[in-house]
């Protein structure tokens, strides 16, 4: 929290700072300071502190510090005095070379406010150099015929002092015949010439020996010495002629190495030997003699080196046509070096901050300056960034330049920012120089998680085993850091009387939800609650999803037979009139199942039979019908098992006895016989009929076969009607109530070769009842016929 708000006191600071900069320098003339050169380090310059009206203890406070250009210092502040120090011992020579005065410009930057003053330190001059001859011996001929008064130039010493401090004048040594005088150049610079006061005789005295000494004007001074050889040659009275005295030339200072100046050229009247001229450089400077050359024959100079607008602008060479004898022509050579935009522009960060808060008003960036070293158009700078970008570059005061937001950000959008300052000048063609930096969005909690879906549905399947991991609920929050852990919890049900604390919990971290206890289909099918997502912000944003539970049922409940009841009193038993045709409903076996679906499907099947053949079960209704004529040779009693089974899986069934009595009709008394005793009654009856047959098998046998097939045909002549007649009162109807009040008709449909049946049931029809004895009819289908009968869809 503390580095958060020095952080934003810092860029408030910087922003009041821009916002009176223009006032607080405007017409400001820089402080100016001096030192003398070789100066120890640690040399008290000034009191910045006092200089600039502040307190001793100000300077730390604010973070006051030393900019200068290319953040190379020489200086020091001290924060705690407010003295300013120099850094190290400076060496005029090296910083400035020749130009006088030697400044160095910096600037003291106060950020806590941000503050800003220009400075100046001049570096004085010490003379700490002695001239130095290029060439310590110097050889002149001299033709005896010289007229006095006749002068020779001579090379110049070079003194890299300046001021007073170089060369001041020349002097020669004592003689009869030479005196030298001091001249100075265009640019400032003293050079020698010996002037002829008495005409030489090469007789008398065929050469002379002189020391030429440079001497400057420091304190103490200095003074370097060359020697000078005079040779007196016979006469030779045509000195060469240059064509112009002065050269002058504009030289790019991109032209290449080698590259043609300008031709010299020189006559001499003379003829032969005393008419042959040669070039040279006259009165060179190491730096003249290190860039230019001239070809001794041709005069052409040449570039030996590439020029530097930046470091001469201008160059002043003097070239000296000398004839086979010892006459001598001079001219001057002026070469202009032209700017060319061979400088891109340089960057100076002053202050940067790279962490920006996403929901901060306009905020300073960055503060810069730019600079070139070209002139003119190719020294002027403009600069910019992208385009795409929330930021806006502003200009307080000439090339300096200030990064601010143009709006809050938004780190959800886009958390890190790299720009790119491009500044470039106005040369041709033009430089530019790019500078990254990159600024990062710290996050605020202003999102609240948000759940991949509105609501969510479970499917558990029932008799669960506990802490089952049933389902996930996720939700994703757009901040970072502790803004986006997300939490998940439980709201309490709307439902009060629903108990969720011992139905499902969920994992704080991952939202995972597991069930706590078996789930019963039977019991709950389905429950909803909500859950919470809530982030670790401050204050903690959060929101809501609906979860739904759904129990899927499981096969764990058998048919439960509600009809014949099976409580262990006496059988039920079913009256069926001997004249009941094929297709007579005989009873209904009614059953129910707990479970759902699929799992409650039943179907109805005949195990076993005291007869086979003689009665079969409908598989989707429980219906028992007889399956064909009832004969005499039929037994009275019959006892029917009949097993429900569910559609599940694994399926779970049920059984179920039924007692058939057949009988002439329902005048007839009917008492229950035990099963005991069905047996030997059944037997006894089947020997009767025995006997009658073996009796009349040999006078009936054609009748038999004659009556057999006349009830075939008969049988399949009425395959589609069931008999009329009452049914009995105690049969149980599909409907599940008990009874059968009204007949149905039944539409059964079977899929072949498929493992799960389907079937529907049709609408009832109810017939036309004059009294209870007329019974149901059922409706005719020209359709398939089962065994027993029945229509098949």
């Amino acid at each position: 929290m503390e580095a958060g708000g020095a952080l934003i006191c810092r860029q408030r600071q910087v922003v009041f700072f821009f916002l009176f900069l223009g006032l607080s320098l405007a017409g400001a003339e820089p402080r100016r300071y001096s030192v003398v050169e070789e100066t120890e380090g640690s040399s008290f310059i000034t009191n910045l502190a006092k200089d600039l009206g502040l307190g001793q203890k100000e300077l730390s406070r604010r973070g006051a510090r030393v900019v200068s250009k290319g953040n190379k210092l020489h200086l020091q502040l001290d924060q705690e005095t407010g003295d300013l120090l120099l850094k190290e011992k400076l060496d005029r020579e090296e910083l400035c070379s020749h130009t006088e005065p030697c400044v160095l410009r910096f600037q003291v930057l106060l950020e806590n406010p941000l503050e800003f003053f220009q400075a100046e330190l001049q570096v004085i001059d010490i003379n700490d150099h002695a001239p130095v001859f290029v060439d310590r011996e110097m050889l002149m001929k001299i033709s005896e015929s010289t007229p006095p008064g006749t002068t020779f130039p001579l090379k110049n010493a070079q003194d890299v002092d300046v001021g007073q401090n170089n060369i001041e004048n020349y002097i020669i040594s004592p003689n009869s015949h030479f005196r030298v005088l001091t001249r100075r150049r265009s640019d400032g610079r003293k050079y020698p010439e010996l002037i002829l006061d008495k005409p030489l005789d090469r007789e008398e005295e065929p050469e002379l020996r002189l020391t030429l000494t440079a001497q400057d004007g420091g304190s103490p001074p200095r003074s370097g010495t060359a020697q000078v050889y005079i040779e007196v040659v016979d006469t030779n009275d045509n000195a060469p002629e240059f064509e112009q005295s002065v050269y002058r030339v504009q030289v790019p200072e991109d032209t290449p190495v080698g590259s043609l100046i300008v031709t010299v050229s020189a006559t001499d009247e003379d003829i032969g030997v005393n008419g042959e001229i040669s070039y040279s450089l006259l009165q060179t400077s190491e730096e003249i003699s290190n860039t230019f050359e001239v070809h001794p024959t041709t005069g052409e100079i040449r570039l030996k080196k590439k020029l530097d607008f930046e470091t001469f602008q201008s160059y002043e060479v003097n070239i000296e046509a000398r004839d086979a004898g010892s006459f001598t022509g001079k001219c001057t050579v002026l070469v202009q070096v032209m700017d060319v935009n061979d400088n891109a522009p340089e960057v100076t960060m002053s202050a940067f901050s790279s962490l920006i808060p996403e929901n901060a008003p306009e905020t300073v960036i960055a503060v810069f300056s730019v600079s070139d070293l070209d002139s003119e158009e190719n020294g002027r700078i403009s600069s910019f960034i992208q385009d795409d970008l929330p930021f806006l570059l502003k200009s307080s005061v000439e090339n300096f330049y200030t990064l601010v937001t143009e709006r809050p950000l938004d780190r959800e959008s886009r958390s890190i920012y790299n720009i790119t300052i491009t500044v470039t000048d106005l040369g041709t063609p033009r430089l530019k120089t790019e500078h990254v930096i990159t600024v990062q969005v710290s996050d605020v909690n202003d999102n609240a998680p948000a759940f991949t879906r509105t609501s969510y549905t479970l499917l558990v399947r029932e008799n669960n085993s506990p802490a089952l991991h049933i389902g996930s609920v996720s939700a994703t929050d757009a901040d970072a850091g502790a803004n986006a852990q997300v939490t998940y919890s439980l709201l309490p049900p709307q439902d009060a009387h629903l108990p969720l604390a011992s139905l499902v919990s969920v994992n704080a971290d991952s939202g995972q939800l597991f069930a706590l206890r078996a789930l019963d289909f039977e019991a709950l099918q389905a429950f909803e609650f909500r859950v919470r997502a809530a982030d670790a912000g401050s204050p903690a944003l959060s929101s809501e999803a609906r979860v739904r539970v759904q129990v899927l049922d499981a096969n764990d409940n058998a048919p439960f037979v509600l009809y014949p009841l099976q409580n262990g009193s006496a059988p039920c038993t079913e009256l069926v009139p001997r004249a009941a045709e094929a297709g007579y409903l005989v009873s209904k076996v009614v059953a129910v199942d707990g479970d759902a679906g699929q799992n409650a499907w039943l179907s109805y099947q005949l195990l076993k039979a005291t007869e086979p053949g003689l009665f079969g079960v409908w598989a989707h209704n429980g219906e028992v019908r007889t399956a064909r004529l009832l004969s005499e040779r039929d037994a009275p009693k019959h006892r029917l098992l009949v097993l429900v089974r569910d559609n599940g899986e694994p399926p779970l069934s049920a059984s179920v006895t039924l007692h058939v009595l057949l009988v002439d009709g329902f005048s007839q008394p009917y008492l229950p016989l035990p099963e005991a005793a069905a047996g030997p009654a059944r037997a006894d009856a089947l020997t009767s009929y025995l006997v009658v047959a073996l009796a009349s098998v040999s006078s009936l046998f054609l009748f038999s076969v004659l009556l057999f097939v006349a009830v075939r045909l008969c049988r399949r002549s009425r395959a589609a009607s069931v008999p009329a007649g009452p049914f009995p009162g105690h049969l149980v109807d599909v409907s599940g109530t008990g009874t059968l009040s009204q007949s149905y008709q039944y539409e059964v449909c079977l899929m072949g070769e498929s493992a799960i049946r389907e079937f529907k049931f049709q609408k009832p029809i109810l017939p036309n009842v004059q009294g209870y004895s007329s019974g149901p009819e059922i409706e005719e289908n020209p359709k398939v016929m089962n065994d027993f009968g029945f229509n098949i869809q």
